[in-house]
């Protein structure tokens, strides 16, 4: 590790922002402006990564992501970061929605820079371990939380199915809603009820990542490095191909993901599907039918690379800052709800991890994928995959969480609405 940087910043620039941020901050003029905040987060969220990177044990888990995560959410929770703070990056992250900009630029950059062809295969194929693995955690998670004197009910109603629903916005929300009109109870007592399982099993999830991560560095056999598909003929990937990427081919692959977003919530309002699902399906086929010119997919490429060096971490700060409640996570460590929630993820990526190799998948990829599965939606699949050094599968992982999150939510709300009250 370069001792000259904290993460990718050079020492002396580190060290002359946080001068510059902590002067600002004690004269009481720290703004929501976008250039001050990313700074603050950036020179926080890097420390905290470089920190979490250097823990010996906790480095090997994932520890530059939950640090990153789970440090700000209880400074937070401990009243321990200056209230200005605080209050100017929660203004920003609300006003601007910055995690979606960093979703269209990490997706679409993602998808449109894959080989066509690998892109086909790894759809197809990616269901198998997935629905095998969601099956598996289902019957095992219920299973486990009878074990320690949950009622079946509970256990799969409010921990297993959260897990997998696809995260808070697109999962927890409407499977809720879901459940307070079948019940014909509260919407929000049924909310605060799932909170704690959908971050602590993002979290098992992250872990888990982690460590089939450093399996595949062990066994390299098992592992695709960051590719899902093995690779049977050569396929160079597009920052080894002859070709010379201009700033106007980054900007227009830049445009078209924009373009992209903007379709998909103009889908929305017609039709219900969140946003960021239909961005994805509509990326997906602008990829298969191959109207984006290779020079833009050139260009998206370099996009993608840039936000997920340059943005993850700030991002992940900023999640564990705003949308990490520290007591949601404290409430979730009763032993009962505690092992359910981890038995639940580690049956999801295991079985991942053997079905994949059978469905021609790389075992590692596969597992993590189904990791993502447990995800909180989008911040969480950027969580998983930085863990695990797999930033390159941010397509997969979204068909997992958008799609199997739906599946999921859709059928758990037919299940109840099929069973006596309880």
């Amino acid at each position: 590790m370069d001792t000259q940087r904290v993460s990718i910043i050079p020492l002396p620039i580190y060290c002359v922002l946080f001068v510059s941020l902590g002067a600002l901050l004690a004269i009481e003029k720290l703004s929501s402006e976008i250039s001050i905040i990313f700074g603050m987060l950036a020179v926080l969220s890097f420390g905290c990564a470089e920190l979490g990177a250097r823990i010996p044990g906790l480095r090997q888990i994932g520890g530059a992501v939950i640090l990153t995560v789970l440090l700000p959410s209880y400074l937070v929770h401990r009243s321990l970061l200056p209230m200005q703070l605080v209050q100017s990056i929660s203004d920003f992250w609300q006003a601007t929605n910055i995690l979606y900009l960093f979703t269209v630029a990490v997706i679409v950059g993602g998808i449109l820079s894959m080989d066509r062809q690998l892109l086909i295969k790894g759809c197809a194929k990616l269901f198998i371990p997935l629905g095998a693995g969601s099956v598996a955690a289902a019957v095992v998670g219920t299973l486990t939380g009878m074990a320690f004197g949950l009622s079946a009910h509970h256990a799969f109603f409010y921990l297993v199915i959260p897990i997998m629903a696809g995260g808070l916005g697109e999962g927890a929300i409407p499977l809720t809603l879901g459940y307070a009109a079948i019940l014909q109870v509260p919407q929000a007592q049924l909310f605060a009820q799932v909170v704690p399982p959908v971050v602590l099993g993002n979290l098992t999830a992250i872990v888990c990542a982690a460590l089939f991560h450093q399996l595949g560095k062990r066994y390299p056999r098992c592992s695709g490095d960051g590719h899902l598909l093995p690779i049977t003929a050569p396929v160079l990937p597009l920052e080894e191909k002859p070709f010379t990427v201009t700033v106007e081919h980054v900007a227009a692959a830049g445009m078209i993901a924009l373009c992209l977003y903007v379709a998909g919530t103009v889908i929305c309002q017609f039709t219900g599907l969140p946003a960021p699902l239909g961005m994805l399906l509509l990326t997906v086929l602008v990829k298969l039918t191959c109207v984006i010119p290779p020079k833009f997919e050139h260009g998206a490429y370099k996009m993608y690379h840039f936000f997920a060096v340059a943005a993850a971490y700030p991002i992940l700060f900023g999640i564990g800052l705003i949308l990490t409640p520290w007591d949601a996570l404290v409430e979730a460590l009763t032993l009962a709800h505690f092992v359910t929630i981890f038995v639940t993820v580690v049956t999801l990526t295991v079985v991942g991890f053997l079905v994949g190799r059978w469905a021609g998948l790389h075992s590692v990829e596969s597992a993590i994928v189904n990791a993502c599965h447990s995800g909180m939606g989008s911040v969480g699949d950027m969580a998983i995959l930085t863990a695990s050094h797999r930033m390159q599968l941010m397509p997969f992982a979204q068909l997992a969480t958008r799609i199997g999150g739906a599946f999921t939510v859709m059928l758990a709300l037919l299940v109840m609405s099929q069973l006596p009250p309880v």
